[in-house]
């Protein structure tokens, strides 16, 4: 694996506005991987600063980071429609939700189905609706965007949920919003849409998280290491095991989303969003059986070259130091993140996982290909 310089890059002063308060209860960062026992709370009853109420739609917003913006942009006193192709609920009550907050928005948020594909529907739809601001969630192509714009010419805001994978690999890090991206990335469609964004002169404002995780969350960054514990099983970690990376939970995600909205500072700017602290992936381990209430796991390093795993994934991130900062979105926006990781960890498994409920079923199919191969080495 390729050396890695972690740069202390001066960044350029930015003024510093009010940080307001979010929705979700959580606790200011200390260490990335710091086991200090705390007794778990769910969600108190912080609230954000309300502003000028807009007429908002939302591109997605039914599966993770969507539930919950939607629900801080409806007690803001917005006007919050989803935009969907109807197949889930539009709604669910979130484990720590009181019947009460959940009739409430349930009967707020408004359904706008059709594919967002389909461009003509959606220039047709959204003119007859006039919207003010577009908050684009799950976009992943730039001419899935430019029906938007067309439709809405007088859209005051259009801000988008990109990726810090656009950016291009380097030994230099933490990554910066300034730093080289790549066109080739697997997320070029999102670089796309940046660009077509600044060219179209609109008012843009793009976020880039690095990985995101807490309830709900579909992709399998926590839940890969939870199945793992749960079972009792050792965990296969790829190379040596002291990767850096970073972890956002999507709480902290959605309330700089908020951030931004009617934000000038944030017009035509890019933010990285992520937690406060990097971590090893070993780390990230130990932090996962802290949160779950587990014992230490046992972690077995592996090569990788030297298995075959067909088309399955045996880690579920990227084998390689990737980390960002986020002093920008501090000192423009007045957002900083909430949760430390092992707390973000635990409100992730006490809401989710730890309730039973997950995305995708375990599979321990590579596993059992790198453990086999490690028992027989050691005999």
């Amino acid at each position: 694996m390729a050396s890695m310089v972690v740069l202390q890059q001066k960044q350029p002063s930015f003024s510093v506005l009010p940080s307001s308060l979010s929705e979700f209860s959580g606790v200011r960062l200390t260490a990335s991987v710091q086991y200090k026992k705390k007794v778990w709370q769910p969600k108190g009853a912080l609230h954000v600063s309300a502003s000028a109420a807009k007429k908002i739609l939302i591109m997605g917003g039914t599966r993770f980071i969507g539930v919950f913006l939607s629900r801080l942009l409806v007690k803001e006193g917005h006007q919050v429609t989803l935009f969907t192709r109807g197949k889930a609920p539009i709604t669910q009550q979130l484990p720590d939700e009181s019947d009460a907050d959940y009739a409430d928005f349930k009967s707020k948020i408004l359904h706008l189905k059709g594919d967002r594909k389909d461009f003509d529907f959606v220039k047709s739809s959204l003119s007859a609706e006039g919207f003010d601001v577009v908050y684009d969630i799950n976009g992943r192509e730039a001419d899935e965007v430019a029906p938007i714009l067309d439709a809405l010419p007088n859209l005051e805001q259009f801000i988008y949920c990109s990726s810090a994978g656009v950016y291009l690999k380097t030994d230099y890090l933490p990554h910066y919003e300034v730093d080289a991206v790549d066109p080739k990335s697997r997320h070029k469609g999102k670089l796309e849409t940046e660009s077509l964004l600044e060219a179209r002169d609109v008012n843009w404002t793009s976020i880039r998280p690095v990985y995101i995780y807490g309830p709900l969350n579909y992709n399998p960054v926590e839940e890969w290491f939870f199945h793992r514990l749960k079972a009792g099983r050792p965990i296969p970690i790829p190379n040596s095991g002291i990767q850096i990376t970073q972890l956002g939970h999507v709480k902290d995600l959605a309330t700089a989303f908020i951030k931004v909205l009617g934000n000038e500072k944030a017009s035509k700017q890019v933010f990285n969003i992520s937690g406060d602290k990097y971590v090893t992936f070993d780390g990230l381990a130990k932090a996962c059986a802290k949160a779950g209430g587990f014992p230490e796991p046992e972690i077995v390093h592996y090569n990788p070259k030297e298995f075959d795993f067909g088309k399955k994934k045996a880690f579920p991130f990227r084998d390689q130091h990737f980390f960002a900062s986020i002093e920008k979105a501090k000192s423009v926006l007045g957002w900083k993140p909430e949760f430390d990781l092992v707390e973000g960890l635990t409100d992730s498994y006490k809401l989710d996982f730890g309730r039973g409920t997950f995305r995708k079923e375990a599979d321990f199919s590579t596993d059992d290909i790198i453990l086999g191969k490690s028992l027989v080495l050691q005999s």
